[in-house]
């Protein structure tokens, strides 16, 4: 056999063996063709995002808010989450105010974003994500060096420290609503946990036994049926939100094989269809999709077609989302929730 047909053979070989290969496993981590109603609903969307953006980098009169942070982080995430680019793409003034912003908002001593430890996780979150993403060279490069913030990697560390102060001060190994809480609940927790774990994955040192301590807090709310106790035993009963946020924190910390991660991830795929609504209609969504694409490929898929439907048609005509906190809230969290079709967080990753 001449070597030239030894090549062809080895290749053809070679070719036979890459199709072989499962097409789930590709498609579960980089994603198939995403669905023409979500590239519209997601378009309409950021459209909103970018149009209602005002030039200090927030977001519908959302300067006085309590909740400013956390709601820039989200609408930072959502801008990135489809994969525009954000130092070049449609949306690069955008996330640079936004990120500015962020960044200027951070306790330069505690490295606390406000006003509550919900923001601080979710603010840790974005910067994660943007970590690496976003050049900081040209973040800065029309401000006068005497009036620059942090580097995202220096603003990550800090957030990661004082979430890591604060529980370790905390007895229950956990966070509740501010850095020196001696309580905890779950919902609060998971944000900062979910941003700690995302600090983790972009290189930023956390300890082992910091994230092991906020585990052991989880497992420990987590009952037999699968729902997820609030800040104590029968707190509150069950909860999809809260069962979504332990099945996503204990499969991206790599903790599939404990039973409570069975126990969660059961009860969510068994109350798919349960109805969401009040205050929680967007944030369930929010965790359920991430939860449900980590734990249960299939379920997810299901769960996206019908959510998919429902999202397009509670879109206003201005490309907005109605929301507690309002349309910048509503819009970020309602774009979130579609955006494992595109997949290119980091976080996202299975």
């Amino acid at each position: 056999m001449s070597d030239r047909i030894k090549i062809i053979v080895l290749f053809s070989a070679l070719v036979f063996a890459i199709s072989l290969v499962g097409q789930r496993p590709s498609a579960i981590r980089i994603g198939t063709k995403v669905p023409a109603d979500v590239k519209r609903i997601y378009e309409r969307g950021l459209n909103y995002l970018a149009q209602n953006q005002d030039e200090t980098g927030s977001w519908g009169g959302q300067r006085s808010s309590s909740n400013q942070n956390g709601i820039i982080s989200l609408c930072l995430l959502a801008l990135v989450a489809s994969g525009e680019d954000p130092n070049y793409g449609r949306y690069q003034a955008q996330v640079g105010r936004a990120t500015r912003l962020l960044l200027m908002a951070q306790d330069v001593d505690t490295g606390y974003f406000g006003s509550s430890m919900y923001n601080h996780g979710f603010s840790m979150l974005a910067l994660a994500e943007l970590y690496g993403a976003v050049d900081d060279d040209l973040l800065w490069s029309k401000t006068p060096k005497e009036k620059r913030g942090h580097s995202i990697g220096k603003a990550l560390e800090l957030a990661v420290r004082c979430a890591l102060t604060s529980q370790d001060q905390n007895p229950y190994g956990a966070w509740r609503y501010s850095p020196e809480a001696k309580d905890a609940d779950t919902s609060a927790a998971g944000a900062v946990l979910v941003g700690l774990l995302a600090a983790k994955n972009a290189g930023i040192e956390v300890p082992d036994k910091n994230i092991q301590r906020a585990f052991d807090y989880f497992t420990g709310m987590t009952t037999k049926t699968g729902y997820v106790n609030y800040s104590g035993p029968s707190m509150f009963g069950d909860s999809i939100a809260r069962s979504s946020v332990t099945t996503l924190i204990l499969s991206i910390g790599k903790r599939k094989d404990s039973k409570e991660y069975e126990q969660a991830a059961k009860y969510l795929r068994d109350n798919l269809n349960s109805p969401i609504s009040g205050s929680w209609k967007l944030y369930t969504p929010y965790y359920m999709a991430q939860a449900l694409f980590q734990s249960n490929y299939d379920a997810w898929k299901k769960w996206n077609d019908t959510k998919v439907a429902l999202v397009k048609g509670k879109q206003n005509d201005d490309g907005s989302f109605d929301g507690t906190y309002g349309k910048a809230y509503g819009t970020s969290m309602s774009l979130l929730a579609l955006a494992l079709n595109y997949r290119f967080l980091p976080i996202y990753e299975r």
